[in-house]
């Protein structure tokens, strides 16, 4: 796999992030002004702290299993699921076990 995402060719998506011990992996597939697509592997016990975003986002989980928190309520998900997280909510994601999401960000 090259720094470039490929364009018009499909690819599978939790093969396109590797884990990596003790970190959080991250691969930016599209960047644009109206969203952004990102690729993330967490390797077990890895975080994100709490935090908000001014846009929309959608977490699809592509391998194992993640614990979010929104808004206060613990939400588990697994491979094949998908949460959508509003705007201004406070949210943090953390891996008990390891996992793979794409982050769909809708700037609008």
């Amino acid at each position: 796999m090259g720094a470039e995402t490929p364009k018009a060719t499909p690819i599978r998506l939790a093969d396109h992030v590797d884990y990596s011990e003790g970190a959080i992996v991250s691969r930016t597939l599209l960047d644009r002004k109206s969203g952004t697509l990102t690729l993330f592997a967490f390797d077990q016990g890895q975080s994100l702290s709490e935090h908000t975003a001014p846009f929309d986002a959608v977490v699809q989980v592509l391998d194992g299993e993640a614990l979010l928190v929104i808004g206060g309520d613990e939400v588990r998900t697994t491979a094949g699921e998908l949460v959508i997280m509003p705007a201004h909510v406070p949210h943090s994601v953390h891996a008990e076990k390891r996992f793979k999401m794409l982050l769909t960000m809708i700037r609008s």
